[in-house]
């Protein structure tokens, strides 16, 4: 059976408020980070979820472990406090977020070179148009 679990933390970064959706099924996780700029609203965060959920690129998915025991309600009461008040990203989070920003990188540096070379190709036969117009005669 297949069982999903997903968290939203948002944060302050110093800069702007981000947040980062966790995505845990099946014991692998992926993660999406989010930049909304100013301080959003309750409303607007729940308006984004609705909206563009599905259209939010997850990172590959990386191996992590979750425990599953039955605990104690006032312990988890307790541990849900401390993670509204805590905003450190975890560290699988961290290294999944890695990998999707290095996957990124190595899309964008292959769309330049073949744009690069594209570019190189077309003045090589602009070029050669020239040279041969020039052979032409008056």
């Amino acid at each position: 059976m297949n069982k999903t679990v997903g968290t939203l933390m948002v944060f302050f970064d110093g800069q702007f408020w981000v947040g980062v959706f966790e995505k845990v099924t099946d014991g692998k996780l992926s993660v999406c980070k989010v930049t909304f700029g100013a301080e959003p609203k309750d409303s607007e965060v729940y308006d984004f979820i609705l909206k563009n959920y599905y259209n939010l690129k997850f990172s590959p998915e990386v191996e992590s472990t979750a425990k599953t025991t039955a605990r104690n309600p006032k312990r988890q009461q307790r541990e849900a406090r401390k993670q509204v008040h805590s905003f450190a990203i975890g560290t699988k989070s961290q290294q999944a977020l890695k990998l999707q920003q290095e996957l990124m990188k190595t899309d964008r540096k292959n769309t330049k070179k073949e744009r690069r070379e594209a570019d190189k190709q077309r003045h090589f036969e602009l070029k050669q148009k020239k040279r041969k117009e020039k052979h032409k005669g008056h």
